[in-house]
């Protein structure tokens, strides 16, 4: 098992990344607002986590989290494959490659999104309810074609807490436990489908690996109980993703050396032979290979409050006010001042960072102290690789977009 540094970096040096910016600032003629993506990182995270996984365990990227075409084509040649949960991210991903290894996955699947999956040769497709298990055995049926499938199931056992949980309580995903028996019996009746295994992802977010690990060991039992009860041979067991990221406690963090010590425990306890274990995570790949960079537009008092307004805000980051919390950032001075009237400026003072919307929810870090800020200055939101541009209302009031950037070590 190869070691993992205890606390990883957020990315190559700022320094980089700030050079990045001051570039783009004296090229362009508007203020600076851009995504940065360093996919120099970006793979030296990836191979950290695929390199010292235990062996039959396969890491699956989920696109979910950033669908940026170059994000993926940085991924392909490391990861086993991608996690897609809609035919929009299957056509990403087969853009950039005709056969790597595609698991579709989503409570929403629609004829179509199967019918086209099946012509874009996807691996597997996780079935979450025992209405789609019929709707996926009557397309194969009809195009006489072979499909496999993993069960999602909802387990009704106590599992940790996250940010986000989809299982072991009421929830929209999977198919509930006590239902296991009726799916099975189901897939064994669909003369073109394959049941090749189970999907369990329970949660997102979490920050306690050892528990997390101990989940799997929870899904692994499950799993062996079931073969042994309906004599099933299968060939994977999909433990989804779920690793957390902390973006205001730095002090908190998934351990990723944790996980990888009491996985290797857990793998050897509890292994299935012939059986492959998936992990599928999405933010904990790229979570910290993104930032997002914004030109402070106006600085402003209003009712004893202090306001910095930036060119952009929630419509190109909503991750921050999705998830109400203050996003991390840096200052990055710039000296340069275009007018003849004098600069405002604030010192050792407490700011409200708020875009350019008409909305008072457009706000990506509530009162925060800065050490000193100016109109022109540029403000770097680190951390801001999953979950932000796909996920905001890009085109509220029609503002342009930002431009997008990429670190490639050349």
């Amino acid at each position: 098992m190869s070691q993992l540094d205890t606390a990883w970096p957020a990315g190559r040096d700022v320094p980089d990344v700030e050079k990045l910016i001051r570039q783009t600032r004296e090229q362009e003629q508007q203020p600076v607002c851009a995504y940065i993506y360093d996919l120099v990182a970006l793979r030296e995270r990836a191979h950290r986590c695929v390199n010292s996984l235990p062996d039959e365990c396969k890491l699956f990227y989920a696109v979910k989290a950033n669908p940026d075409p170059q994000l993926i084509a940085s991924l392909l040649p490391i990861v086993k494959g991608f996690e897609a949960a809609s035919i929009g991210e299957i056509r990403t991903i087969r853009g950039v490659s005709g056969d790597v290894p595609i698991i579709f996955g989503g409570p929403g699947k629609k004829d179509a999104e199967i019918e086209e999956a099946l012509e874009r040769d996807v691996m597997l497709i996780h079935a979450e309810s025992l209405h789609e298990v019929q709707r996926i055995g009557w397309i194969a049926e009809r195009r006489q074609q072979r499909v496999s499938i993993l069960l999602r199931i909802n387990l009704r056992r106590t599992l940790p807490e996250a940010s986000i949980t989809m299982s072991g309580r009421p929830t929209q995903f999977g198919i509930d436990e006590i239902q296991v028996p009726e799916a099975i019996r189901l897939v064994q009746s669909l003369p073109f489908v394959q049941l090749e295994g189970f999907h369990m992802h329970s949660l997102s977010n979490n920050l306690d690996a050892r528990l997390h690990a101990q989940m799997v060991a929870t899904y692994l039992q499950c799993v062996q109980g079931w073969m042994q009860e309906y004599a099933l041979s299968i060939r994977y067991l999909n433990a989804g993703g779920g690793f957390g990221i902390s973006y205001t406690e730095p002090e908190r963090r998934f351990e990723w050396n944790d996980f990888m010590e009491e996985l290797h425990q857990v793998w050897e306890d509890y292994h299935i032979p012939g059986i492959q274990l998936i992990f599928e995570p999405g933010r904990y790949i790229v979570a910290h290979c993104g930032y997002y960079a914004t030109e402070v537009i106006d600085l402003k008092t209003n009712h004893d409050q202090h306001y910095a307004i930036v060119r952009g805000g929630t419509h190109h980051f909503r991750l921050p006010v999705s998830w109400q919390h203050n996003q991390p950032f840096e200052v990055i001075a710039v000296d340069d001042w275009p007018y003849p009237f004098p600069r405002t400026e604030w010192r050792q003072t407490t700011i409200t960072i708020a875009g350019e919307l008409c909305t008072p929810k457009d706000v990506l870090a509530h009162e925060v102290d800065v050490e000193q800020l100016r109109i022109g200055d540029i403000l770097l939101f680190h951390i801001a690789g999953a979950y932000g541009w796909t996920i905001s209302h890009h085109d509220f009031l029609s503002h342009p977009h930002p431009h997008f950037y990429y670190i490639n070590g050349t």
